[in-house]
């Protein structure tokens, strides 16, 4: 990546890090009205591009959001951000808001177009150790939104929820412990095991893959759904299930993923320990296939000179 101020894509243009605003009467500041897609490059590709295109627009019509570019230009638009800075490995975030109104809800009253963002930096989620040792988690006491009142499936701007128990996870980090906390697994109203505060969930029990159904309240992930296909390629049972808390104490292996997280092994569940204390063989084969998936399929982002004036 350049290291010349990053540039972001704001409503029609590219304009330095420094210079990227948005109007305080935005709906997306002000209520949160919006949604958005977190998508990863690697080795100049741009993974699973169109699976999160189609989501970002599944997002906006549940909201009633009609975004200002068809499907194609918006893929354009990331492919082209990346270019502008160089970026043949990291992280891309789009943002959709309704766009400036009044101090109001109504959205009616954002007569102008949306807010369209696209930014392309670096992102590191968590460090390199917690990959190869495993991390610890806790259960937060705080329950996922029920999705009788928000679809967990529209990746909105209101993550809200998400930090309450993230400040959870964090308090509980700064504890200290023998393996680092670095996630919170939320359970839905029922009790149910939903999903970690930015990834989804597995647990291996006997050689078997679960992982929550969606109906449980939560995000179907992109990386979730890319890990259940390599596991069908490597010939590893896979189940979508609804399980407890006793289900992933009692588990041989448990890991999490998400398009920042990847693929990261757990050992540690509310100071409980998963299986021998380690990665698991199963976690560790899936781990090898996300990487070498990755690093081999997407989109070109074709760097060089921008396609774009």
């Amino acid at each position: 990546m350049s290291s010349a101020s990053p540039q972001v894509y704001v409503n029609g243009e590219f304009v330095a890090k420094e210079e990227a605003r948005v109007s305080v009467y935005d709906h997306g500041f002000l209520y949160g009205d919006g949604v958005f897609e977190g998508i990863r490059a690697y080795n100049g590709r741009v993974f699973r591009l169109d699976e999160h295109v189609d989501r970002l627009y599944r997002s906006a019509k549940a909201i009633m959001l009609a975004l200002p570019h068809p499907p194609e230009e918006m893929r354009e638009l990331v492919l082209e951000t990346c270019r502008r800075n160089n970026l043949a490995n990291g992280y891309i975030r789009v943002v959709v808001s309704r766009g400036a109104g009044d101090l109001g809800i109504d959205p009616r009253n954002c007569h102008g177009a949306p807010t369209v963002i696209v930014i392309a930096d670096k992102l590191t989620m968590y460090p390199r150790t917690m990959y190869e040792n495993g991390m610890a988690v806790i259960t937060t006491a705080t329950r996922r939104n029920s999705p009788q009142a928000l679809d967990p499936g529209i990746k909105s701007l209101n993550y809200l929820n998400n930090i309450l128990a993230k400040i959870e996870v964090n308090r509980a980090a700064q504890a200290g412990g023998e393996v680092p906390v670095g996630e919170g697994i939320m359970l839905n109203l029922d009790g149910y095991v939903a999903e970690a505060t930015g990834d989804n969930i597995f647990i291996v029990q006997r050689g078997t893959l679960l992982t929550p159904p969606t109906h449980v309240g939560i995000l179907e992930g992109i990386t979730r759904n890319t890990v259940m296909e390599l596991a069908q390629q490597l010939l590893v049972p896979c189940e979508e299930k609804v399980f407890t808390m006793t289900s992933v104490y009692g588990a041989d292996e448990v890991f999490l993923t998400g398009t920042g997280a990847e693929v990261i092994p757990v050992v540690r569940v509310d100071d409980r320990t998963i299986g021998d204390g380690k990665p698991g063989p199963v976690t560790r084969r899936l781990i090898e296939a996300f990487r070498g998936l990755v690093n081999s399929q997407g989109v070109e982002i074709q760097l060089g000179e921008p396609a774009l004036r």
